[in-house]
């Protein structure tokens, strides 16, 4: 008989669970039922840490997001943007991708799940990415220190998000992302005196 995990390690199991689960049914086809099967517990132990499927949807979805956050160093401001950018544009066709927007359809019918993806959300880590980057620039001498603002940090990332919503398809061309980093981002970042 293996020992009983609790604490972290048995958090980790269940997020893990429902991660694979999301992975392969999609946030409709997770249920606690299942996510507990896939972690060797039971209900209770799920509910007492994530007291609705729609928390738990979007822990999951943060421990797949957050092991897959790129932290591109090109040297430059302008390729750690475009790369940054073209990683975010290729997760968004990824199963990552499939896993979001089937989190975001839900979202229509749980109004909680946009209340819980918008606090302490994958953007945060995100606009966390980019600020840094901005502060490497900053200590390079390529930008102003005052462009680490975190308005400044969520623009790019904002611009697509509204080119994949005017589209209505998960991948934007690379001329627009070379558009939004050159005509906006960059402009932006350097005229933050």
């Amino acid at each position: 008989m293996g020992t009983r995990r609790r604490g972290a390690e048995l958090e980790q199991a269940i997020l893990h669970a429902a991660a694979e689960e999301l992975r392969e049914s999609g946030y409709p086809g997770m249920t606690m039922d299942r996510v507990a099967a896939r972690a060797g517990t039971n209900k209770n132990a799920i509910y007492r840490r994530w007291p609705q499927r729609a928390a738990l949807g979007i822990a999951a979805y943060r421990h797949l997001s957050d092991a897959a956050m790129p932290d591109p160093d090109t040297g430059t401001l302008r390729g750690d943007a475009l790369d940054m950018l073209r990683r975010a544009n290729e997760t968004w066709s990824s199963p990552y991708g499939v896993i979001l927007r089937s989190l975001l359809a839900a979202a229509a019918d749980e109004p909680e799940l946009l209340t819980l993806m918008r606090e302490g959300s994958g953007a945060d880590t995100m606009d966390r990415a980019w600020l840094a980057m901005i502060e490497r620039a900053a200590a390079r001498g390529e930008a102003p220190a005052a462009a680490a603002h975190p308005r400044v940090a969520a623009t790019p990332m904002m611009l697509l998000r509204a080119e994949y919503a005017m589209r209505g398809v998960p991948s934007v061309p690379d001329e627009v992302l070379v558009d939004i980093v050159d005509e906006i981002f960059l402009p932006l970042v350097r005229g933050r005196a």
